[in-house]
């Protein structure tokens, strides 16, 4: 008895487990199959071309493209340093008092629905960044800023719990030979939790390049490539944000389909690339 239900067991989670690479082929499936009047009307320009005008049937993805990396590197370089040091401060340094409620506020920060934080972003941040850079305000950095916000709470969490694993008794080996707090941290924690902290980086990535409406209210809708960060732009989702519901011909609602499995690919590629990187390093050390 205790064998078949053993097998029974087994047999459900690896169906369980199966069924997520069906959705997520099922998914592509769709997307790519809505997506072939505009791949065979427009093949490799799509990908190459700069300017998106439905009016003309002209669509190039390059600026969305340009937009979706550059706003999510800005959100990645404000957010990791931080999320770690917050993170070294509740599992480390902070006061028995003081992680508890800490802890909390952040887990709530990350349950903040992501309307709320594009709100916010554009009552608070742009006029912040009008004054202090210089343009209208909404820009890809005003997108970075907020974007580094929304994964700041979820990344930090989990690189906190990540460094909560470390055993004590590491710990207090280190201290006994002589090592500081920041040796312990440095050269003992960090390192024990390296997986779990880059666990929490790819996540967090995935959420911030695949991000909708706090990208749109601060973002723009400008289909043009600029290095000035402070000017509009767009991204892949605020485009399918704004756009879809406009999509006013076979082309013009095909090209958003294949914007958005141009997306599906860009996330899933970015994410295997950072995560067996990473984790294949973290494994010759």
């Amino acid at each position: 008895m205790n064998k078949i239900i053993d097998t029974v067991f087994a047999s459900s989670t690896k169906i369980i487990a199966m069924s997520i690479l069906f959705i997520v082929a099922w998914i592509f499936t769709v997307l790519l199959n809505q997506s072939m009047d505009s791949i065979q009307a427009l093949g490799f320009d799509f990908l190459t071309g700069t300017k998106w005008a439905p009016n003309l049937e002209k669509f190039g993805a390059l600026p969305a493209i340009y937009g979706s990396v550059v706003s999510t590197f800005i959100a990645m370089v404000l957010a990791v340093p931080i999320a770690i040091g917050v993170a070294i401060f509740l599992s480390e340094l902070a006061p028995q008092k003081v992680k508890a409620p800490v802890g909390v506020s952040i887990e709530l920060l990350a349950a903040i629905p992501s309307v709320i934080y594009g709100m916010w972003g554009l009552f608070y941040f742009v006029p912040i960044v009008r004054d202090v850079f210089g343009g209208i305000g909404i820009s890809m950095l005003t997108a970075g800023i907020v974007l580094s916000i929304m994964i700041l709470p979820f990344m930090a969490a989990v690189t906190r719990d990540a460094m909560n694993t470390t055993p004590d008794i590491l710990k207090e080996s280190a201290y006994a030979l002589g090592g500081t707090k920041w040796d312990v941290i440095k050269d003992i924690i960090i390192p024990y939790a390296k997986a779990g902290i880059i666990g929490s980086f790819i996540l967090a990535l995935g959420r911030a390049i695949g991000e909708t409406m706090a990208v749109t209210f601060v973002m723009g809708n400008v289909h043009k490539i600029s290095l000035d960060l402070t000017a509009p732009a767009t991204s892949i989702p605020v485009t399918l944000a704004n756009e879809f519901t406009e999509a006013d011909t076979d082309l013009y609602y095909s090209s958003l389909f294949e914007l958005s499995m141009l997306l599906l690919v860009i996330s899933f590629t970015i994410i295997s690339i950072a995560k067996f990187y990473f984790l294949r390093r973290k494994r010759r050390s």
